[in-house]
């Protein structure tokens, strides 16, 4: 029996994104690379997330302590999700705006003060 999924894509649609429910909370972040992406992260255990993307069709990006990596599309430059480098059981953030507004309507928003104090402002 195949589970049921939901998919986001890319701009081009090159890059896919699965995953089996759309998270009831997203956090937006204000520090200074996630205001940049303007991404609305979705957080999910790396076994119930999938990423399609064609082979070498993923630009990776990290900066500073290379604690995360970003993700992007080749092709059209959106943003799709970030891992960490170093922990095995950590979560996969996706970038929640790859999905159709539509099923994103229900969703908490929580924002986040990444740029000083790390601790959520609502």
């Amino acid at each position: 029996m195949k589970v049921k999924t939901i998919t986001g894509t890319c701009h081009c649609g090159s890059v896919r994104i699965h995953v089996r429910q759309m998270s009831r909370t997203l956090t937006s972040c204000n520090c200074s690379i996630c205001r940049r992406y303007g991404a609305l992260w979705a957080y999910y255990a790396a076994s119930s997330v999938k990423i399609e993307a064609p082979r070498d069709g993923l630009s990776k990006y990290s900066w500073n302590q290379r604690v995360r990596v970003y993700c992007r599309c080749k092709k059209c430059g959106c943003v799709t999700h970030y891992v960490y480098r170093k922990r095995r059981d950590s979560p996969v953030a996706v970038n929640a705006v790859n999905f159709e507004p539509a099923m994103l309507a229900g969703a908490r928003i929580r924002h986040l003060d990444g740029a000083a104090t790390w601790k959520f402002l609502d």
